[in-house]
């Protein structure tokens, strides 16, 4: 093993041993190098006055080289904003105004102990990332049964991590928290599990209460309390998003510090907290009491990351940057979230008017992009299907019966309209 690896891992070890075990195989050989070429590069940055012939890009006339046919369409910013390579763990400044932004949105983690968020290729990434760092093969990874289906790629498929559902909902339409609890306890064996919360929930549209959340957090802490290594993520893609009593914190804060065996991971994004999808700009976090333990995990993640992207899109991090130090930034965000609310309670006062009861329940939502129809007689790809052939609707089918709509782009003045065929379309098969 690379003797910074081992450096790394007898760091984990004596700031939180739990911490150690909770390392794959890989997460526990991955380092970042110190004596390569990005360190050798910021090394001749800061002291190579007259010449710096270190990293492979292209310079002139004292600045990065770039083509006028792209700078003039981004003329607002500086070329060195936006060629050169960003730093592995993401430019600085975004990276401190991130934990600024998660600091103002989540009051509970000010006094807490977290570490630095590290850019991200967006949540994907970040999710991958972890499946890296913790998935061994046969490791049990734990998420409800309604869920985004990219989880079962990236722990399942990628890392061979053994797949624990439980159902999200009890029979009263609450957060299953029981069912969480059972599904930690039942690995006590293995003594060790990977734990993710999603919330807002995709594909339901569903953030739990207060009390759900304390019945969540002590679910997990019993797990830790019962011997269980659990790194839990919380994927806290739509944070923000809420839009009726509910959460509105992240869970992050309330599991830091919680217990030594229990590791929180916060994977979040401009994503879709930003409306900007396309920029691909992410952040993992971590919260542990120990500054080496989250100095270890920062470097075997910037490991990972020279490994596979080498450096997020340095562009897009500019823009990011930008809109977060805007003074309007925070009056635009809080008009789409108007706009998004208002569709949401347009939404459930439809489900709500009578109109099409008899065809379909909803599964309870309050928070995100989306909402979930369960359908009683008819069967959801069969629907998805005749829906897009016969009436040109776009709808996304989950198992049998649960159909996932997002309302998220759909215009407040078109939802019924859109209700309104889905009706018509499990009328048609009905008949």
């Amino acid at each position: 093993m690379n003797p910074l690896a081992e450096q790394l891992n007898e760091n984990l070890k004596a700031g939180n041993i739990h911490v150690y075990e909770m390392l794959s195989t890989l997460g526990k050989e991955i380092y970042f190098p110190k004596e390569g070429i990005l360190s050798q590069s910021a090394e001749a940055a800061a002291g190579a006055k007259k010449y710096n012939a270190t990293i492979g890009i292209a310079t002139e006339d004292g600045g990065p080289m770039h083509l006028s046919a792209i700078q003039e369409t981004l003329s607002a910013y500086k070329p060195q904003d936006l060629y050169p390579y960003a730093p592995p763990a993401g430019k600085p400044e975004l990276r401190s105004a991130w934990r600024e932004k998660m600091i103002a949105e989540n009051p509970s983690i000010a006094d807490k102990s977290f570490g630095n968020p590290v850019v991200t290729n967006a949540l994907t990434h970040g999710l991958s990332i972890v499946a890296d760092l913790f998935v061994d093969e046969g490791d049990a990874v734990i998420f409800p049964d309604k869920n985004w289906e990219n989880y079962e790629l990236t722990f399942g498929i990628r890392r061979h991590g053994v797949i624990v559902n439980y159902p999200l909902f009890t029979e009263d339409m609450k957060f299953n928290s029981q069912g969480l609890r059972e599904a930690l306890l039942s690995q006590k064996d293995k003594g060790k599990a990977i734990v993710i919360l999603n919330f807002p929930n995709n594909p339901t549209g569903y953030t739990p209460g207060a009390k759900e959340g304390d019945e969540i957090v002590a679910a997990i802490t019993e797990a830790a309390e019962a011997g269980i290594n659990v790194v839990v993520v919380t994927d806290d893609a739509y944070f923000g998003l809420f839009f009726e009593e509910s959460l509105s914190e992240s869970l992050f804060g309330r599991l830091a510090g919680r217990h030594p065996r229990i590791l929180p991971v916060k994977v979040d994004g401009a994503t879709k907290e930003e409306y900007v999808w396309g920029f691909r700009v992410g952040f993992i976090t971590y919260a542990a009491e120990d500054a080496a333990v989250l100095s270890a995990l920062e470097q075997k993640t910037l490991g990972i990351i020279r490994a596979t992207i080498s450096s997020g899109a340095h562009p897009s991090q500019t823009f990011v940057l930008h809109a977060l130090k805007s003074p309007e930034f925070h009056a635009q965000k809080a008009e789409k979230f108007r706009v998004m609310k208002g569709r949401a309670n347009k939404v459930k006062a439809l489900l709500d008017s009578g109109k099409y009861g008899d065809v379909w329940e909803y599964y309870p939502f309050n928070s995100g992009y989306f909402m979930c129809l369960k359908l009683k007689n008819v069967n959801a790809e069969t629907l998805r299907q005749h829906l897009i052939r016969e009436y040109g609707v776009g709808t996304i089918a989950l198992g049998d019966t649960d159909l996932r709509i997002a309302f998220s782009c759909i215009a407040e003045e078109n939802l019924e309209d859109l209700f309104d065929l889905v009706y018509r379309g499990v009328q048609d098969l009905q008949a």
